[in-house]
């Protein structure tokens, strides 16, 4: 509000375009939002260069949306606070690939040298595990993923075995009965997975139930299993629980998770690889 004087009586003005700036920020702010949702992340340096928006303005937005509670930062990338309730698209996974996811990456295929059967979840990061499952010895490896089959296909030769299923557009997985029922004749040795979420209070969690039941008959399948987790996953809480981390063999993250969080992981029963 603007206060100004004529004739000594105190005149309300309303600044002009207040309103409609205001408007026009909330509508970028809600852009900038559902950009860094549906990628999972974003720079600072992409979010100003796709909305043309000045580095002060770019600012005033992330400080609101954080203030919000919407985003928050971390290592110079921004994150969605509520990302265990949002699944990234496939289209999305390649050009959001890390350091981080592809260090994981790495270190999960080496818990494929001494093993014959694998099974391979949906998700970004079991995704990025393909080109360098190049290098290793045939296997035999099961998937609800028709991106890491097709992938798998074009780029190595293990043996695929594709779950059958309703394929989910949004992630290319398929889920449902004819998944479980299919899992449920299956064992493997080792399941390697992805979570939108990992708490030690309510476990292992996905935004949907379908891919929940899934992901529990791939656990069970398995002999052996593994999450690959990104350290922005780590104490947020997705709609359905898939399993426990006790029944967890390995959890591999990178190094931005804090010891003192990976001991407090490990002490529940799997060995937590920081790399």
């Amino acid at each position: 509000m603007i206060i100004s004087r004529t004739l000594g009586h105190p005149v309300e003005k309303s600044p002009k375009m207040s309103s409609s700036y205001r408007g026009r920020a909330f509508d970028r702010q809600q852009r900038i939002l559902h950009h860094v949702r549906s990628e999972g992340r974003a720079v600072v340096s992409e979010i100003a260069d796709l909305f043309a928006i000045s580095p002060a303005t770019l600012r005033r937005d992330l400080r609101t949306l954080e203030a919000q509670r919407l985003i928050v930062r971390s290592y110079g990338a921004f994150y969605p606070t509520d990302i265990g309730r949002h699944e990234t698209p496939v289209i999305h996974r390649r050009k959001a690939r890390t350091e981080e996811r592809l260090a994981i990456a790495e270190a999960a295929v080496s818990l494929m040298a001494d093993v014959e059967t694998v099974f391979l979840d949906e998700g970004a990061l079991p995704e990025d595990l393909v080109a360098p499952m190049g290098k290793l010895q045939r296997l035999t490896v099961v998937t609800r993923s028709l991106t890491v089959a097709a992938e798998l296909g074009r780029q190595t030769d293990h043996d695929v075995i594709v779950v059958g299923g309703r394929l989910r557009p949004t992630t290319m997985g398929t889920v449902d009965r004819w998944a479980t029922d299919m899992l449920a004749e299956l064992n493997v040795d080792l399941a390697i997975m992805g979570a939108n979420g990992v708490s030690l209070e309510r476990g292992l969690t996905t935004p949907d139930p379908a891919v929940a039941q899934a992901k529990a008959a791939a656990m069970v399948a398995a002999r052996q299993s593994a999450l690959l987790c990104e350290h922005t996953r780590f104490g947020v809480t997705a709609f359905a629980k898939f399993a426990d981390v006790s029944e967890l063999t390995w959890i591999v993250t990178g190094t931005r998770l804090s010891r003192t969080t990976a001991q407090r992981y490990s002490a529940e029963g799997p060995r937590v690889l920081r790399v």
